[in-house]
């Protein structure tokens, strides 16, 4: 450590962090589900402002690569659809290969000094990939294909995975109902839904 950075550090804690109290732009309940041999990505329609809503039928889920993988956002719409265009960008770069795009994009977004300042997160599938990325910098598969993103996320995911175990239902009924659960108790998710399903590689 520099002599600089050791009276940085040492002056430090002295300094009062800023509260943010504006307002936060919510958008809110993301979910997929890899079942049956088919994947569903599913969202809700409501972006609120603080405890107001600013619009309740937004399109949150989008095709992308011709139609190849499909994207899923939660957090501030505007940072989404930039981080969806930097994705886009990534995965031009590495046909074919989703999860290098995806790693890149997180890589980006960590260590991109304007990146790293955007509220969201996003889900990317395709038939082989359900992927979560963050601003952190993470990338994660999760083992059983269910992924819940958003205010409502978690309610959302742990519906989908009581009915994936315990109903015959197919991936696009299991996320359709699992975002009604979930907008029967977040506020910041309503039932204005929409569904996308493709199928998974055999």
């Amino acid at each position: 450590m520099t002599t600089a950075d050791s009276e940085f550090a040492e002056h430090e804690p002295h300094r009062k962090k800023r509260r943010d109290t504006r307002p936060k732009w919510r958008a809110t309940t993301i979910l997929t589900v890899r079942h049956k041999g088919k994947v569903a990505l599913g969202g809700d329609g409501q972006v609120s402002y603080g405890n107001a809503i600013i619009k309740a039928d937004t399109r949150k889920i989008r095709w992308i690569l011709e139609n190849k993988a499909l994207v899923g956002f939660a957090g501030s719409t505007a940072d989404a659809f930039a981080l969806l265009e930097r994705f886009e960008a990534r995965a031009k770069d590495f046909p074919g290969n989703i999860t290098r795009a995806a790693t890149e994009l997180a890589r980006d977004w960590r260590t991109d000094r304007i990146l790293r300042r955007l509220e969201a997160m996003m889900i990317v599938v395709n038939d082989e990939y359900s992927l979560l990325i963050t601003g952190q910098g993470d990338v994660v598969q999760p083992s059983d294909g269910i992924i819940g993103i958003g205010s409502g996320g978690q309610y959302a995911q742990a519906a989908a995975r009581g009915l994936a175990k315990h109903s015959k239902l197919s991936a696009a009924e299991i996320v359709r109902e699992s975002l009604l659960i979930a907008s029967e108790i977040d506020v910041f998710t309503n039932s204005n839904i929409v569904v996308e399903e493709c199928s998974c590689a055999k």
